[in-house]
């Protein structure tokens, strides 16, 4: 039960269920909303991240009556999917939606590589929040969401994986017998996948299914599952949905304190975890938790039910994305690694991606570099969480050489250049050197230490199938002052192994390549299958690498201190004087990339 069954995989969710249901494997979802904030957007991006390691089968997030949080669900399923690398649905409604802003919205998920959409009619505006209660079609809408269904499936085939709601009580407009024929109608018009609504009455579910199985409905149904966080919130929820909470929840209820919101998450908790086994149980193999945008619960539940994965294996050294229109990239430039989500928009115009091998000089450009990319997704938060980061004051370089140890240590959760809030666990190997680099004022923000023929199962540096050998080459890539990196470029003739670029922000270049190149700097040996390069040192992506990075500094840090001021000027000056600079170790058998340090008195030992 903890190996995962779905990280990384790039189809349609119909098709990862049918292949969980054929393999008799239990598999889990979360649902999401849109944050009306900014801050709550990044709080829930944060949160993704953390819960795709609990390898759900798929996300999805939820619209907003009358696609009023429509670009933001869009947004948020692009971002998961390309950089938390979990695969994607779309809530989308017909409430206040023409066709021409149903064609939109489609077109532009389609556009972003997302494959499902769930399908609903959706609740009148500020339903919610007790406002209007009917619901009334849009003019040049559609009334149904089955119209959406057939819609959607006559004009774009079998492109999309569409889902649509259940309702094991019966839809709270009408009856349950009616509901089920509507339900029937919905799969008729096409629809691959029934989620049901928010319910606590197993036995009422489970005659639901049989209900649907009796009228030949086939489609793989989902229960909805939703743990309690706080009563009086959950009342409100369930006396929306016109839920039946059963005699025994209700007396359960009753004995314990719901002001107290500890003991109602843990009740909450004891509930789903009963009611997701005896759904198993009884045959059911998916289960879709409504989130409400928290993970502790969710995190508990699983846990209970020996659900939470032992570690996710890497399909490849960096963390692919679940977009449908990148499904055959297998190979990057190592300068984003740490920056995934700005490769991806800045590639995301690209037809093709590069695959087997990276692609030729002449192979598309990327996309110019916008305030999105520095200060948009995963920035580190408004100038006042940055300055308690990165420092109120800097009186020296040496107050700037000390945030960067300290983000190595892992007493500090973030650096301009790294989305993730750590480093990959390879870096501990090489910790200890590093540390004493950048004390020196070695400023590093990319690197990993060599690996010879390590097993591709090996929890630190192991990525790809089973059985296979992964093979790695030392890298280091740092900012530091022109006089160091000068005394490296001078001694690097003398290390055969070892390959030097270093760029400044004008522009000024030292390559020891001499000419334009592209290096494999990590590849896997895998049976019945060609070797996999699909990490690269490529000197074209380094030139475009460098304004990025530079821009960083002044974006993201020196930002946060005012015009004229001591902090101000240390960081304009590291923008203007220093160099980034990549050295790379051809030697992976028996190389020393540290070698080069202490030859020329920068390292000891």
């Amino acid at each position: 039960h903890n190996v995962p069954l779905f990280h990384h995989q790039k189809m349609k969710i119909v098709d990862k269920i049918n292949a969980a249901i054929a393999d008799e494997k239990i598999f889990h979802s979360f649902e999401y909303f849109p944050p009306k904030t900014e801050k709550g957007i990044e709080n829930l991006y944060a949160r993704i991240e953390r819960m795709s390691q609990m390898d759900p089968s798929f996300i999805d997030v939820t619209w907003g009556a009358g696609g009023s949080t429509s670009e933001a669900t869009i947004e948020i399923a692009t971002n998961a999917q390309n950089v938390s690398g979990v695969e994607t649905q779309i809530h989308m409604t017909c409430t206040n939606m023409k066709v021409e802003d149903i064609d939109a919205a489609i077109l532009k998920a389609k556009e972003n590589g997302i494959q499902n959409i769930l399908c609903l009619r959706g609740d009148p505006p500020n339903f919610l929040e007790g406002g209007n209660q009917e619901w009334k079609q849009t003019e040049g809408g559609f009334q149904y969401a089955k119209d959406l269904v057939k819609y959607i499936r006559e004009k774009h085939g079998d492109y999309f994986g569409l889902a649509v709601a259940g309702y094991p009580e019966g839809h709270p407009d009408g009856s349950y017998e009616d509901d089920l024929r509507y339900l029937k109608e919905k799969i008729d018009c096409g629809a691959d996948v029934i989620i049901t609504q928010l319910f606590y009455d197993v036995d009422q579910f489970l005659k639901f299914v049989r209900d649907c199985r009796s009228m030949g409905i086939t489609a793989p149904i989902l229960p909805g599952i939703m743990p309690i966080n706080n009563h009086a919130s959950w009342q409100r929820m369930v006396g929306f949905c016109k839920c039946k909470i059963p005699d025994s929840v209700t007396k359960a209820l009753e004995s314990i304190n719901v002001e107290d919101d500890a003991e109602v998450k843990q009740f909450g908790i004891d509930l789903c975890v009963d009611m997701c086994r005896r759904l198993i149980a009884n045959g059911i193999r998916g289960l879709h938790l409504y989130t409400l945008n928290l993970e502790k619960s969710c995190a508990d539940i699983l846990q209970n039910l020996e659900l939470m994965p032992q570690g996710i294996q890497r399909t490849l050294p960096w963390k692919a994305t679940a977009n449908a229109r990148r499904a055959t990239e297998d190979v990057r430039p190592i300068f984003w690694s740490n920056r995934p989500s700005s490769y991806v928009d800045r590639t995301s115009a690209w037809d093709e991606f590069p695959n087997g091998r990276w692609g030729s000089s002449d192979s598309p450009a990327f996309g110019e570099l916008s305030d999105y990319h520095l200060v948009g997704l995963y920035s580190k938060g408004k100038p006042e969480k940055r300055k308690k980061l990165w420092g109120e004051e800097l009186t020296s370089i040496e107050d700037v050489n000390e945030v960067f140890c300290k983000f190595l240590q892992g007493e500090m959760k973030s650096l301009p250049w790294c989305e993730r809030d750590s480093f990959t666990k390879e870096i501990s190997l090489i910790q200890d050197k590093l540390l004493k680099l950048n004390r020196i004022g070695i400023l590093t923000i990319n690197s990993q230490p060599s690996v010879n023929g390590a097993d591709s199962s090996d929890p630190i540096v192991g990525w790809g199938p089973q059985d296979g050998f992964v093979y790695q080459k030392a890298y280091l890539e740092f900012f530091c002052t022109p006089e160091v990196m000068q005394k490296l470029w001078n001694k690097i003739k003398d290390f055969d192994s070892l390959s030097m670029h270093a760029i400044n922000k004008s522009g000024e270049s030292k390559n020891s390549n001499g000419k334009p190149s592209s290096t494999a700097v990590t590849w896997g040996v895998f049976p019945n299958s060609e070797i996999k390069q699909p990490t690269v040192v490529d000197t074209l992506s380094f030139e475009v690498w460098k304004d990025e990075a530079f821009a960083l500094w002044s974006a993201q840090w020196a930002s946060i201190y005012e015009k004229g001021t001591k902090s101000r000027e240390i960081i304009d000056n590291i923008v203007d004087s220093y160099f980034l600079v990549h050295i790379l170790d051809n030697d992976f058998t028996k190389g020393d990339i540290f070698a080069i340090f202490r030859e020329v008195g920068l390292l000891d030992g």
